[in-house]
């Protein structure tokens, strides 16, 4: 029997096989916890994070997918100001779905493109 955490990051090697972030196309990556959502855009050549954004800036309450999509607006406000507009999406073995799906959407209307 795998557990989770097992199984997340095995798909998470299987990704990073194929996904590269370089300085003209960074990688955005995202990590959940049961409390907060973190993304950090990466140029993986010089091993640099470009631009950042988590839910720990965010003090109001709200549900778990809404502090997503601020976070995916405030890390696409935050990449446009480092230059980045184009970028790979990691989605760190898991799955493309809640909150993840939330924070892609709300970065790809803040104006990144993927």
């Amino acid at each position: 029997m795998i557990g989770k955490l097992e199984r997340r990051l095995k798909i998470k090697s299987r990704i990073r096989r194929t996904i590269k972030g370089t300085a003209e196309k960074p990688r955005l990556t995202v990590f959940r916890s049961n409390a907060q959502i973190y993304a950090q855009v990466i140029d993986d050549v010089t091993g640099k994070t470009l631009a950042s954004a988590s839910s720990l800036a965010i003090k109001e309450k709200m549900p778990k997918k809404e502090q997503a999509a601020k976070v995916g607006e405030l890390l696409a406000k935050n990449a446009q100001e480092s230059g980045v507009t184009t970028v790979v999406f990691d989605r760190n073995g898991y799955l493309y779905h809640g909150r993840v799906k939330e924070l892609a959407n709300a970065a790809r209307k803040g104006g990144l493109k993927f």
